[in-house]
């Protein structure tokens, strides 16, 4: 499998002067079935649209049969990062503070390495998170290993899309 840290060295420049952020970079699958998964959004907006998806891939698909970093066969995914989005980036908890995440961490901290609660921001490079069982709790963000948002009422309000148009355009057989 490719190296991570080399797609993102050849991705994120390209995603960038499109004018996007990147999210999250993810290479898996097994076997035949591999999958190029790239999330990205908006600066602006938190968002994407198709037009966006689109957009992005074919210039990844271009600079990525050039430059040639994968070995096996993949299926180049392009998308949103979603309402409950992975938080991947020390800025996403800050941006997100105030709403409830699960973060999994790969050492223990606080005697646990599973949390869920709400994020509180940062301080330096530590997540300040409450923890619904644990109480108050600083995880430094070298020790994140996962971690999402948790889809609930407040996130979906803030997270309100980009158009509805269509929305409410519908079919139905009589």
């Amino acid at each position: 499998m490719a190296d991570i840290a080399e797609l993102t060295a050849l991705i994120e420049p390209e995603v960038k002067a499109l004018g996007f952020d990147l999210v999250r970079i993810r290479l898996f699958g097994s076997g035949d079935e591999h999958t190029l998964q790239i999330m990205a959004e908006r600066p602006e907006t938190k968002q994407l649209v198709i037009e966006d998806c689109a957009t992005i891939s074919r210039r990844l698909s271009d600079v990525l049969d050039e430059a040639d970093p994968i070995e096996e066969a993949y299926r180049l995914e392009v998308s949103s990062p979603g309402i409950d989005r992975p938080l991947t980036r020390l800025a996403d908890f800050l941006e997100w503070a105030g709403h409830e995440a699960k973060i999994q961490a790969t050492e223990a901290v606080a005697g646990r390495k599973s949390f869920r609660g709400v994020l509180k921001g940062i301080e330096g490079d530590d997540i300040l998170f409450q923890d619904a069982k644990a109480g108050d709790v600083v995880i430094p963000f070298a020790l994140v290993g996962d971690a999402k948002l948790i889809l609930t009422d407040a996130l979906i309000a803030a997270s309100m899309p980009l158009s509805s148009d269509g929305a409410d355009e519908f079919e139905t057989e009589e």
